[in-house]
């Protein structure tokens, strides 16, 4: 499962993290990183799915 997470983490990062942690405080800060640059929210959103 944590593959097709990073899968969808790579091509859409808020959707990744929403799948992992929900709507939080995670997910708001991913949707910056994404506005700012699309590489900072694919890490981001790699970062908290493996991290979990």
């Amino acid at each position: 499962m944590d593959l097709l997470r990073i899968i969808i983490a790579i091509l859409l990062p808020p959707l990744g993290v929403f799948l992992q942690v929900g709507i939080g405080m995670h997910f708001w800060i991913n949707i910056l990183l994404t506005l700012f640059g699309y590489v900072p929210g694919i890490v981001h959103a790699v970062w908290i799915i493996a991290r979990r």
